[in-house]
């Protein structure tokens, strides 16, 4: 299998064929050869970039499900493994998974009975089960590399309980101290608190169907398996509605939220000064080095690419190390494919800014699971899908701003 450090290399030398290319450009022109040849490559650089960006997903959920695994682990000063309240109901909730509720004895039965979770205050009949920390660790790490928003650095809350919680918003950017005479007093200059509040939407993973076969299957990790395909799941819709989300029956969007901080030249363009002028339209105080980042979907990415700087130069930079994201300008930059693809007429098409200062995200933790054993016994399947809660909202509008297209 291929490295996302080969792959790296193999990008490397591409867009190094690329920038000769340029070269002979600039001394030739554009001939029939030289579109060609750049025109190749520019699909190579694209199929390398997402290639580069699946196998590093891959690589670092499982490092994290190991990471994981051995955290949950306890053991004594002697290094012998110690068992806990919690070893034990793990140990029930993956016998559960494997086999449903017939698998287990009656005392294993009361034990998943006494941590099952009514969805809400009226019905007590439906629900799920509460997911050990290991598992609910699982969905939840594998939901951060399937969204954009938090790839972006927005802060994230966790909280025991889906309460609705008051957040204070500001922007103090505006604010400045002053010089004191002898003897005078100090005036007064308050911080200008906004208040919006989090709630906690439910959210499902929809079903996820495994097979009886797979299920008994001892040499497959079946509840990592439902924690990525859940987390994946709820990454999705989550990463949707953080970034797009009406603000009334879904979490606020960061891009529904944010501030325009310049609009397009020209329509159907992004151009080297639009980017240029959203840079600065942050006030300085947020862009501080490492904080700041460029969010926009791979079509945009695709567009901006082309652009020249001043001397004839891309802008663009593709990254050769691992874990490190592609740059714009000297910021890195973060896909995030629920914003808008197109340069259309009227659409927020680029983010710039602090993200973790601009927009929190408010998680409930722990999480539900629930099996459906009968409802696809004749297919031999089995039925799965998770519960988690979520609200997002901005809490500082000055800190991140967005391109509109004219």
């Amino acid at each position: 299998m291929t490295t996302p450090r080969e792959l790296r290399e193999k990008r490397a030398n591409v867009w190094a064929q690329m920038q000769e290319t340029r070269a002979a450009v600039d001394k030739d022109g554009w001939t029939a050869e030289l579109r060609a040849s750049w025109d190749r490559a520019e699909a190579d650089l694209a199929t390398l970039t997402d290639d580069i960006k699946r196998t590093e997903t891959a690589e670092q959920i499982d490092k994290r499900f190991g990471e994981i695994d051995e955290q949950t682990r306890h053991v004594d000063a002697a290094g012998r493994e110690t068992r806990s309240a919690h070893d034990e109901y793990a140990d029930v909730f993956a016998k559960y998974v494997r086999s449903g509720r017939t698998g287990l004895d009656d005392n294993e039965r009361q034990l998943l009975q006494a941590n099952f979770r009514a969805q809400s205050s009226g019905t007590s009949n439906t629900g799920g089960y509460s997911v050990p920390q290991g598992f609910w660790a699982k969905v939840t790490e594998t939901l951060k590399f399937y969204g954009g928003v938090e790839a972006a650095g927005a802060t994230v809350i966790n909280t025991d309980a889906g309460n609705s919680l008051p957040w204070p918003t500001v922007d103090d950017t505006s604010n400045v101290g002053a010089i004191l005479s002898e003897n005078t007093q100090v005036s007064g200059q308050d911080i200008t608190f906004g208040q919006k509040s989090l709630g906690a939407f439910m959210y499902t993973s929809k079903l996820i169907l495994a097979s009886i076969q797979f299920l008994q299957d001892t040499g497959i990790d079946a509840e990592s398996f439902i924690a990525r395909q859940a987390g994946t799941r709820l990454g999705r819709i989550w990463n949707t509605h953080c970034t797009t989300g009406t603000a009334t029956t879904q979490p606020q969007g960061c891009i529904v939220g944010a501030t325009v901080g310049g609009t397009a030249a020209a329509t159907g363009t992004v151009a080297y000064d639009d980017l240029v002028s959203l840079i600065h339209s942050v006030d300085v105080a947020y862009r501080t080095a490492g904080q700041c980042h460029f969010m926009m979907h791979d079509g945009i990415v695709s567009h901006i690419r082309k652009l020249k700087d001043t001397t004839g130069l891309p802008i663009w930079q593709p990254s050769v190390q691992v874990g490190t994201p592609d740059a714009l300008l000297g910021y890195p930059v973060v896909i995030n494919n629920d914003m808008q693809s197109t340069v259309a007429t009227a659409t927020k098409t680029v983010g710039f800014g602090n993200l973790g200062a601009a927009y929190v995200i408010r998680r409930v933790n722990g999480g539900q699971l629930l099996r459906l054993e009968e409802r696809y016994a004749d297919y031999l399947q089995v039925g799965f899908f998770a519960f988690g809660r979520l609200d997002a909202v901005t809490q500082d509008a000055g800190a991140f701003k967005t391109l509109l297209q004219p």
